[in-house]
């Protein structure tokens, strides 16, 4: 039930045939590149390297490129050339289409068509055509998803019983400490202090650059304790790497494998269309319910979307 890094295949899937962010027991693996011209193809490679070079993060920049191979690939299909790339009226007007194309042929989520459109910009931007004035779509306010108190449970039971202590660590930073996976793939060792009877991690630059300090829940506090002095030192890579998660290789823990290990920790919990996500929310609405939420730690812990809806409405995910 091991996974990390070294087992992560994932393709390049196009953001044109589904949404963005699938649940775990949806999703797959390894599909193909979507095919482009020799042109298209061209252009899309030119970018790519232009990606490598940008200050994005590696999930980022995947995610970008496959977007853009989509918008690429649409613009073929449609029997558009490459001179719309350039001249400022067909570029717009082509953005235009592709965003009516996505809204109501593909029906995609105005989350993914927004995402989309921002990898459509960055493309322009960065390949030195300008930037479309296309809007953005609107997207409607809703509460985040959490699991309820039956979900919630099996979850736990499912750490509790999964036998990786690194996974475990894992599965329990976002449920009882709110953070976001690259959040917790990001710690290092020495952001995380643990005593006798307390414990405290430290968010050196969560969203929006924000440094936080959380103190640590009695179970997520014994098993950093576990992870970190029984664990991890026969690891390897364990006294090269600072990172508090390690892979398999001795490097740090990457984001998409660390998605990889919640999802199957949710399959075993059979918890339906889970996203990691789903258990910071859940941290949240324990705050809320606990009245923490109305403190000003709470802003510190949470994204603006969270306090501005002040709502973490518990959603059944439970099978």
């Amino acid at each position: 039930m091991d996974s990390d890094n070294a087992s992560v295949d994932v393709g390049d899937p196009s953001e044109w045939a589904s949404d963005n962010k699938q649940p775990s027991a949806a999703r797959r693996r390894g599909r193909s590149p979507t095919p482009l011209s020799d042109t298209y193809q061209v252009i899309h490679s030119g970018y790519v390297d232009l990606l490598a070079n940008a200050p994005l993060d590696p999930d980022t920049r995947r995610a970008y490129s496959s977007r853009v191979r989509g918008y690429l690939a649409w613009l073929a299909g449609s029997g558009i050339g490459p001179e719309a790339l350039g001249e400022i009226g067909l570029r717009d007007g082509a953005v235009r289409d592709s965003r009516a194309y996505l809204q109501t042929v593909a029906r995609r989520k105005p989350a993914t068509i927004n995402t989309t459109l921002a990898a459509i910009a960055d493309f322009y931007t960065r390949t030195g055509r300008g930037t479309p004035t296309v809007r953005r779509l609107e997207l409607p306010q809703q509460a985040p998803r959490a699991l309820n108190t039956k979900a919630s449970t099996g979850w736990l039971r499912s750490v509790e019983r999964w036998l990786n202590p690194r996974d475990r660590v894992l599965a329990l930073l976002p449920f009882y400490a709110g953070l976001r996976l690259g959040e917790a793939v990001a710690l290092d060792l020495t952001d995380v202090q643990l005593s006798a009877r307390k414990g405290t991690i430290i968010v050196r630059s969560g969203k929006g650059s924000r440094y936080r300090e959380i103190p640590t829940h009695p179970t997520l506090r014994d098993n950093l304790k576990v992870w970190i002095e029984q664990e991890r030192p026969h690891w390897p890579g364990a006294t090269a790497t600072p990172a508090l998660l390690l892979n398999r290789r001795g490097g740090r823990l990457s984001a998409r494998a660390a998605d990889q290990i919640l999802g199957a920790i949710a399959d075993d919990a059979n918890i339906d269309e889970f996203t990691p996500h789903v258990l910071r929310h859940t941290f949240g609405t324990r705050l809320e319910m606990s009245g923490i939420a109305s403190d000003a730690s709470f802003g510190a812990l949470c994204d603006r979307r969270m306090t501005r809806t002040c709502g973490f409405m518990p959603v059944g995910l439970a099978g």
